[in-house]
């Protein structure tokens, strides 16, 4: 499957495994798109088979050429402004980006454009590409490590739906203070707002489901530190933070959660990404490097 790089249209031919579905078939059942977006598509005559427009519930045999016009000129919907991140991964659908501590994922207030999402607008106006700035998930402006992001609007439904169902798989890295007596261990438990604090988030039993897994890697007695890997089964904002903090060991640097100031920030990174392309069918799997200057992990691996 490719996209024809001198216009809109995204052109794959009919696998064998999908011999006979009809298009309807193949975006409501295999690549379960929105009713809204089906929609759009169907309006704007948006996919062709084999150069004609036809009846959606036709039965289409392998091999028959597609072609669907999802790449569309559109406005960033953020200022494009230089700044620093590393690629990862990078096609037509989708980008992966390594994410450096200290800036916010996207705007949180009007005419703010020192964040990543202003930074990919000016990395896609600089190669003439112009898409919407879409992410599908976020990281604290304080969390380093790799952060996805999609090109059009049908992968980010796609990559939406993916994130929801836990397919994509999400791996950090923290530092926490004290040592870790389980070797693993699994934190469920709700997440909810601080009422007491504007932005801190808290343990709480009216709050939303929050699964983390955590594994300890190594333990340092002299630092009175442990390294531990974190995944997510849920997403809430902070989770990783607040269930730290709640088990009594805090990422070490994060004084909003308590945690000692020893390093400049918390000492968090989303260090892997793995999923399956949801277009290409790919396996991808993008490792973030370490970027802080002075060093926070490397000592500890």
């Amino acid at each position: 499957m490719k996209k024809n790089n001198t216009d809109q249209w995204f052109t794959f031919d009919i696998p064998s495994k999908w011999n006979n579905l009809s298009i309807e078939t193949i975006l409501k059942e295999k690549w379960m798109v929105p009713k809204k977006l089906m929609h759009e598509l169907r309006m704007e005559k948006a996919i062709q088979i084999n150069d004609e427009i036809i009846n959606w519930k036709r039965s289409l045999p392998t091999g028959s050429h597609c072609k669907m016009a999802i790449f569309k000129h559109e406005d960033f919907g953020v200022i494009p402004k230089e700044g620093f991140f590393e690629v990862l991964f990078e096609d037509e659908h989708l980008l992966v980006v390594n994410k450096p501590a200290g800036i916010d994922t996207h705007p949180n207030k009007e005419g703010q454009t020192n964040t990543l999402a202003n930074a990919i607008a000016y990395y896609f106006q600089q190669k003439g590409e112009f898409c919407k700035i879409r992410h599908v998930h976020r990281l604290d402006k304080d969390t380093s490590g790799a952060i996805l992001f999609a090109k059009h609007a049908l992968s980010h439904a796609m990559l939406d739906r993916m994130l929801n169902e836990r397919s994509i798989k999400r791996t950090y890295l923290a530092l926490v203070q004290g040592l870790i007596s389980s070797n693993s261990l699994m934190i469920n438990e709700p997440i909810g707002r601080d009422r007491h604090h504007p932005t801190r988030r808290r343990v709480s039993k009216t709050g939303q489901t929050a699964l983390t897994k955590v594994t300890s890697i190594k333990r340092f007695a002299k630092d009175q530190l442990s390294l531990i890997q974190c995944s997510l089964d849920t997403g809430r904002t902070h989770q990783i933070r607040v269930h730290l903090s709640f088990i009594g060991h805090p990422l070490a640097g994060d004084k909003l959660y308590g945690g000692k100031p020893i390093f400049s920030r918390q000492a968090l990174h989303a260090r892997k990404l793995s999923f399956i392309h949801p277009l290409t069918e790919e396996k991808i799997e993008c490792i973030a490097p370490f970027l802080d200057k002075p060093a926070i992990f490397e000592k500890y691996i």
